[in-house]
């Protein structure tokens, strides 16, 4: 089982309020969204394992199972053209749960007209093996967002 932990201090929203048909119609897969607090932050890691897609926007992380993780840091910011984010690892890089991965200010996503909000999917999951899905709420980065079985 892969437990799934917020990269972001928040509030926890479904992924049927993503503000984008993409992620809200889990398209890429099911699971939960995060609204973070609107000061300069740095999304980490949701899991332990390797970083397989690394964008200013979003990054995929793959655990030792096999298992995809997308945070993808607001919606329709890869127009920003990574201006505002900063890259702290690398694509390839071994990486723990709770390790910096992208510094960015969701303040100034949304300054720039763009939702802040950060969809969290379990890429090619099948939505009943997602459990424990946190859809409401405050959450801090770490805190449980869902399991995968």
């Amino acid at each position: 089982m892969t437990t799934v932990t917020s990269p972001l201090a928040g509030r926890a929203i479904e992924l049927s309020a993503v503000p984008d048909p993409v992620f809200s119609g889990a398209m890429v897969g099911p699971g939960v969204a995060v609204d973070p607090l609107r000061e300069p932050s740095v999304a980490v890691s949701p899991v332990d394992g390797v970083i397989v897609s690394l964008h200013p926007h979003a990054f995929v992380v793959v655990d030792a199972e096999g298992r995809g993780v997308l945070t993808h840091l607001g919606i329709d910011t890869v127009q920003l053209n990574g201006e505002g984010f900063e890259l702290l690892v690398n694509k390839g890089d071994t990486v723990t749960r709770g390790q910096a991965i992208v510094r960015w200010n969701p303040a100034a996503v949304e300054q720039a007209g763009k939702s802040p909000v950060c969809p969290v999917v379990a890429l090619e999951a099948m939505a009943d093996s997602l459990s424990g899905l946190r859809e409401d709420g405050d959450v801090k980065a770490g805190d449980q967002l869902f399991s995968w079985q």
